[in-house]
């Protein structure tokens, strides 16, 4: 089987931050956005905590979906199998860059969330009580600082 692109990056090289993952078009001409939020440094840093990771996917989503300018441009929010990092995928043609504001916002919002987590009840989750808020405030504060001065090596693959 062909290896796909995103196993094609260097993980052992790859820093924390904001990566452009693909552009794609739908067969009715529209762009679609896909950006790597790479929290934690590949095989070199301590991934996530799973319940840190699904409280943030919790969080980030109800955020960005319910965002008064980005809310309708988000397709997709969810965490990497390997816990480094999320997905985001937008509808539109973006750049790393372009995400900076957005992704300040919305991991300033979870580092100083509180309360109870959305849909986080039996209704509303499979595993409502797979959650760490704590560990999630803390992962997006951490976060946060690569995300206020980012250098080249935050937004752009290794080669």
């Amino acid at each position: 089987m062909k290896k796909i692109t995103s196993f094609t990056i260097d993980h052992n090289r790859l820093s924390r931050g904001v990566f452009l993952s693909r552009r794609d078009t739908t067969s009715s001409g529209d762009i679609i956005t896909t950006f790597d939020v790479r929290m934690t440094e590949p095989n070199r840093q301590t991934p996530l905590s799973g319940a840190a990771i699904h409280a943030m996917e919790h969080l980030a989503a109800t955020f960005l979906r319910n965002h008064p300018v980005w809310g309708e441009r988000i397709i997709y929010w969810g965490p990497m199998g390997c816990l480094t990092g999320n997905y985001l995928i937008v509808s539109g043609d973006y750049s790393s860059e372009d995400m900076l504001p957005l992704l300040r916002e919305t991991f300033g919002f979870i580092a100083s969330f509180s309360g109870d987590i959305p849909g986080a009840t039996p209704r509303d989750c499979g595993n409502y009580s797979f959650m760490d808020l704590d560990g999630a405030r803390r992962a997006a504060s951490d976060y946060l600082e690569i995300l206020q001065n980012p250098a080249e090596c935050n937004l752009v693959y290794p080669d």
